[in-house]
């Protein structure tokens, strides 16, 4: 890998505290690669998930600041036009590649080459030196980021979001193993690229102990939560959403919010719900399940409803679609509890959405989710995925009404550490690093 360009590791304090010198190259525009999903689709479905939320917030946050973001993604519709705007300095490039429609994500390397090919035409259509700096988002952007780099001349950002090691080490039943062509894949965008950014320590720490990685080559910039969509409610709001979701007042309600595939671990939640039903069985509990099916829950989209069905619950389990940020507000504003079960979790962008709407989260001890999630204040993180240990802290903290009215107090207080605007200024920090390293490169190289 390119030697670092701050010369030491950035941590999550640090990074965004970098004071930027007058000669300081910063980008005026920058390339965004997501091609396996659109920051448009709608998160809870299909591919779509945090990586959406991560790629469209940040962009927006960046060109705030005064920096050009162009996103290219593989157009999935043939209504899409060419380009389209996701905000004042944002565009969306939706370049064709293989089928619109019914192709899996396991077939997605193959169209590869056509993505790329859309991307450099993109770029020869314009200026020499359009793009300052390109950024990838997962392995597949990742492999078209060392193409555009290389032609273009400008350094490759690269963050992973997901890693083949990490997952395949969790795998969990029902769940397929990641193929090694993507793990080897990853080591060539880990050795090549000029610059890492990961969510958490947690994150770098999986990157240098599976990939071989420099410590000093890797950047730590947390997501964060759209803090002015995502709000503490009124009791009388509070009401309203429940009404709206079909909820009566009184019930105890847990939500889930998320793509329903095993490594998310929804059946967890089932199952820890018939545990608590099957104790206390005149208790008045629910769980609002608000998601579709992806990956390889794609297989038997109906599993998690048969599952509630055998285990006698399907009364007290609510299936929503997913819904956009404006909605998905009174789920977590409704909801008693918000339970982020995964098997594994790069940070957990909904447990930071729903603490800032003042709702508690019990979480998964696992990835960056103790980091989303402050235990004992904001919420509870949890060893394992016994379901019998889950139904015992879910049941416990909704037997504390104190206890769970003090964690709403802090959770908005922890989520407010984590806004999009940080995670644009650390961005900003780790872009401006990377370009002066690779100009005294390019300099350095040319004087021999």
């Amino acid at each position: 890998m390119h030697p670092g360009a701050h010369g030491g590791t950035i941590g999550l304090v640090t990074v965004s505290d970098i004071h930027l010198g007058p000669a300081a190259p910063l980008p005026k525009r920058v390339a965004v690669l997501s091609f396996h999903t659109s920051p448009l689709a709608q998160p809870g479905t299909g591919d779509a998930g945090g990586l959406n939320v991560y790629v469209l917030q940040s962009a927006r946050r960046l060109a705030r600041r005064g920096v050009e973001v162009e996103i290219f993604t593989r157009a999935t519709h043939s209504s899409q036009p060419p380009v389209e705007e996701a905000g004042d300095g944002v565009l969306v490039r939706n370049i064709v590649a293989g089928p619109f429609e019914g192709l899996r994500k396991e077939d997605l390397p193959t169209q590869l080459c056509p993505f790329v090919a859309g991307v450099m035409r993109a770029e020869a259509g314009q200026a020499p030196g359009h793009y300052d700096l390109i950024h990838s988002h997962y392995w597949l952007s990742g492999q078209a980021g060392l193409v555009a780099s290389e032609h273009w001349g400008v350094p490759l950002v690269h963050t992973a979001h997901t890693l083949a090691e990490v997952k395949n080490a969790v795998l969990t039943a029902g769940d397929t193993p990641e193929p090694g062509a993507r793990r080897i894949g990853e080591q060539q965008i880990v050795d090549a690229a000029n610059r890492l950014v990961v969510n958490t320590i947690g994150e770098r720490d999986e990157l240098v102990g599976y990939y071989d990685a420099d410590p000093a080559d890797i950047d730590i910039v947390p997501p964060g939560a759209d803090l002015e969509q995502y709000t503490p409610g009124t009791r009388r709001g509070t009401e309203n959403a429940r009404r709206a979701l079909g909820l009566a007042q009184k019930s105890e309600v847990i939500a889930f919010v998320g793509r329903i595939q095993p490594l998310k671990a929804p059946d967890v939640l089932v199952r820890a719900l018939a545990e608590i039903v099957r104790t206390q069985p005149h208790r008045d509990v629910r769980l609002l399940v608000v998601g579709g099916p992806s990956g390889s829950g794609l297989d038997r989209p109906r599993s998690l409803m048969d599952l509630a069905d055998e285990l006698g619950v399907t009364d007290r389990v609510s299936f929503l679609a997913p819904r956009p940020p404006a909605e998905l507000v009174d789920v977590y504003r409704a909801a008693d509890i918000v339970a982020v079960p995964s098997y594994s979790e790069s940070f957990g962008l909904v447990a930071l959405e729903a603490q800032a709407c003042g709702t508690p989260v019990v979480a998964a001890a696992v990835g960056g989710l103790p980091t989303a999630v402050a235990d004992g204040r904001s919420g509870v993180t949890v060893d394992g995925h016994d379901p019998r240990v889950w139904a015992r802290v879910l049941g416990s903290l909704l037997d504390d009404d104190e206890r769970r009215l003090e964690m709403s107090r802090h959770a908005p207080v922890h989520a407010a550490g984590f806004s999009w605007d940080s995670t644009a200024d650390g961005l900003l920090a780790s872009y401006s690093g990377t370009m002066a390293a690779h100009r005294a490169r390019r300099a350095a190289a040319t004087a021999c």
